[in-house]
């Protein structure tokens, strides 16, 4: 990313974000779109990601979710966190499939903003749709 002036818009803290974060690189996501207000995450579900039912364990899709939620509302260089989030799941995912979940910005105003996120599987059968409230912090991007 390019250096910021005081005349230029300020960089979006989201793909800086993405490659520090070790529990989305432990789980196997890999954004394919990072921008200011929209991301895509995609996640293949392995057997260690079932619950007792043999179905990925919803926390998980939420997870896969949230990383895209949390890309798409990283818009500066100040940090964006969650302020709250919903799920509503609404087919069941098995090991060998790949999830992919696909932030959006929908509203944002002063430092409040809200995302929707749908989660889709590899025949693009909504799984999920997440819901996330942002508060955008005074706080800088750690710099280690």
């Amino acid at each position: 990313m390019g250096s910021v002036n005081s005349s230029a818009r300020p960089e979006a803290s989201g793909p800086a974000m993405m490659s520090r974060d070790r529990a989305s690189a432990m789980l196997g996501m890999s954004a394919t779109v990072l921008e200011p207000g929209y991301a895509v995450v995609s996640m293949p579900v392995r057997d260690d990601m079932l619950n007792g039912f043999d179905l990925v364990h919803g926390g998980l899709i939420f997870a896969l979710a949230d990383t895209a939620f949390a890309i798409a509302c990283n818009e500066t260089d100040d940090v964006t966190l969650s302020a709250g989030a919903d799920i509503t799941f609404l087919r069941a995912v098995t090991s060998g499939q790949t999830l992919t979940a696909t932030a959006s910005r929908r509203s944002k105003s002063g430092r409040s903003g809200i995302y929707d996120v749908q989660v889709t599987d590899e025949m693009g059968a909504v799984i999920a749709e997440f819901r996330g409230r942002s508060r955008t912090t005074s706080r800088p991007f750690p710099t280690r």
